[in-house]
């Protein structure tokens, strides 16, 4: 959710914490800071603007060093304030916060029990600048130093509950700094007579191609030539572990906008060369695509749990259609953050799919990690990062190649977990029976067009552009979808409400005269998803309820449904009808209709308000 970037080096660090911070923007943040050791103290600057505005203080500063630490905030504990941003300093009890500081620290996650280490450390007069979280485990490793950063973190740590990712760094210890997690993810990069820390290798892009992702509950000690990772055994003890040490090509590159207004535009126009990256090598429906080991899994599974979150349940809810229409096994969809804080009827025989972009979701690691304890171990991600946690927990993985995602609103992740969900519906039915080759055939001729027909939908956006100057002085809209496009019409709404903070909402479109019918007036604009499918005569039905009432319909149709445009009925028509593939075609004109309104209103696209790209708190 939040970005660290930390060094230590002979040369000097704060071009690269700067630009690591820019390369992490992507994730969305309300604050950003950096802190250094220079001069025999600790110095800092922090800002609520963007890193741009950061980096002129920095440079107005005077601030330069070979140690230190940086850091974008998403607001939890406390409002965007100075006061609150990272780094948080403790200079000892009775010491304000001031930059005479001895620790310095930054912090990605949750503390769950800050409060009552507040009260603790207040008794014993350590004075409170913020108001987060983070400041307890500042104020808290100094209470546990003595001489010695890594000794002081490991004694401090098992004091904390909860979820982080720390880097910290002291005044007394030049050339040191200190990271450890739990919960929240923090990568190692190595280089020569420097090494570094982040929350994403992507912050390290042209510093370091050598990387080493940290384990749950590890502590690194970073200093120029050498790294110590350590991890406390079931006897609380520290003792040095061995971490694998990767060749990691976070291309930056991927972050270049080239001809486009937004992040958000470029990754939707993205979408027909991801996927076809993401179907690049599938020659057939072998298990294996999933891993080695599929065969054998897939076929002591009797049924599917989908664990996610966001637009990512959403992809889900779409596949459990397919799964039970196509492979003819039940499946059931959980919003993963709910999911582990209720009773349900575990069943050995379930194959447990988690999807996720970043594969740190921290709600959908822990439902994962829940479905495991209650004896499901039949499990798989989809995901578009190979080395994430989420692959690192999972027996089996499927990694879409959508590329980088810079966009908080997500666009070709979740066209690409179709796809990924698609084929994994494809091999369960093969597996059971239920596809003869030549639907096999069939699906997958219907796979490899999918990029071509995305280029004809995307060709449609002058006629949604204009569509988009209508929605701009609304402050509510309707969804509508049935079947397996009312996850789409969920997905549209949650686009337009993300970015252009329009209040949306979707809705089967049965259920219209089961009380959101009341909402329909001349000032609530419809959108309607009409593929020409076995519920088009219903959904026709249910668009003459929205008319009878004075709604204003906005209709994307294929080309054979035989809607009209008409007072108050505006429809685009896509190009072809695309089967069960539908839903992939039909959420690229709701993105669209999306982004251009929230253009035209005059948001800020790429990092909307109050929202962050890699959700790795509860």
């Amino acid at each position: 959710m939040c970005g660290i970037v930390g060094a230590v080096s002979t040369r000097n660090i704060v071009p690269i914490l700067l630009q690591g911070l820019k390369r992490l923007e992507y994730r969305g943040y309300d604050s950003c800071g950096v802190a250094v050791h220079q001069d025999g103290g600790l110095k800092r600057a922090r800002s609520t603007s963007r890193v741009a505005e950061l980096e002129a203080n920095v440079a107005s500063d005077g601030i330069h060093a070979t140690t230190g630490i940086a850091h974008t905030r998403w607001a939890t504990h406390g409002a965007p304030a100075v006061h609150n941003a990272h780094p948080h300093f403790s200079g000892g009890p009775g010491a304000e916060a001031a930059e005479s500081g001895r620790i310095a620290l930054v912090h990605n996650g949750i503390i769950e029990n800050h409060d009552e280490l507040r009260a603790e450390l207040q008794q014993r007069g350590y004075v409170f600048a913020s108001q987060t979280d983070t400041e307890v485990i500042a104020h808290l490793v100094h209470q546990c130093y003595d001489g010695d950063l890594l000794e002081a973190v490991q004694r401090a740590l098992p004091r904390l509950r909860g979820a982080y990712a720390i880097a910290v760094f002291s005044r007394d210890e030049p050339h040191r700094v200190v990271g450890a997690r739990q919960g929240s993810p923090l990568v190692l990069g190595v280089g020569q007579n420097e090494n570094f820390l982040a929350s994403d290798a992507m912050a390290l892009a042209g510093v370091t191609d050598q990387i080493c992702y940290l384990e749950e509950g590890d502590v690194v000690d970073l200093q120029m030539g050498k790294v110590w990772i350590s991890s406390a055994g079931a006897d609380g003890r520290y003792r040095s572990v061995e971490r694998p040490v990767r060749t990691v090509q976070a291309h930056s590159g991927a972050a270049e906008l080239g001809p486009y207004r937004h992040y958000m535009q470029k990754e939707i126009f993205e979408q027909p060369r991801a996927i076809a990256d993401t179907l690049e090598g599938v020659g057939g429906l072998d298990a294996t695509l999933f891993g080695d080991d599929a065969p054998a899994v897939f076929d002591g599974v009797d049924r599917v749990l989908i664990l996610a979150c966001g637009t990512s349940y959403y992809a889900g809810s779409t596949a459990r259609y397919w799964l039970e229409a196509i492979a003819g096994i039940p499946c059931s969809v959980e919003v993963a953050s709910e999911y582990r804080y209720r009773e349900s009827v575990p069943d050995p025989r379930t194959l447990v799919v988690t999807i996720s972009q970043s594969g740190e979701t921290a709600d959908t690691l822990a439902a994962l990690k829940h479905a495991r304890s209650l004896g499901m171990t039949r499990t798989l991600t989809i995901c578009n990062v190979s080395t994430s946690a989420m692959v690192r927990e999972c027996a089996l993985n499927f990694i879409t190649r959508a590329g980088v995602e810079i966009g908080v609103a997500s666009t070709k992740a979740f066209t690409t977990q179709l796809v990924a969900l698609f084929l994994l519906t494809l091999v369960l039915a093969k597996r059971r029976g239920k596809l003869p080759q030549a639907g096999e055939d069939a699906a997958l001729r219907n796979l490899r067009h999918l990029p071509a027909a995305l280029q004809s939908v995307l060709a449609l956006e002058p006629q949604i552009i204009g569509w988009a100057e209508a929605f701009v002085p609304k402050q509510h809209a309707l969804f509508l979808g049935r079947g397996r496009h009312y996850p789409i019409a969920l997905e549209g709404a949650l686009k337009l409400k993300e970015i252009s903070y329009i209040h949306a909402e979707a809705y089967p479109a049965g259920e219209l005269k089961h009380g959101p019918l009341a909402l329909v007036d001349a000032e609530m604009p419809v959108v309607t998803i009409a593929p020409a499918d076995d519920l088009l005569e219903k959904l026709k039905s249910n668009l003459q309820e929205v008319r009878a009432r004075g709604g204003e319909l906005y209709v994307f149709a294929d080309a054979d449904t035989h809607i009209e445009n008409s007072p108050g009925v505006h429809v685009i028509r896509l190009p072809e009808h695309y089967g069960a593939l539908s839903p992939i075609l039909h959420v690229v004109p709701l993105q669209l209709l999306a982004y251009h309104t929230a253009c035209a209103r005059g948001t800020d696209v790429d990092k909307p308000r109050n929202l962050a790209k890699s959700v790795t708190v509860e």
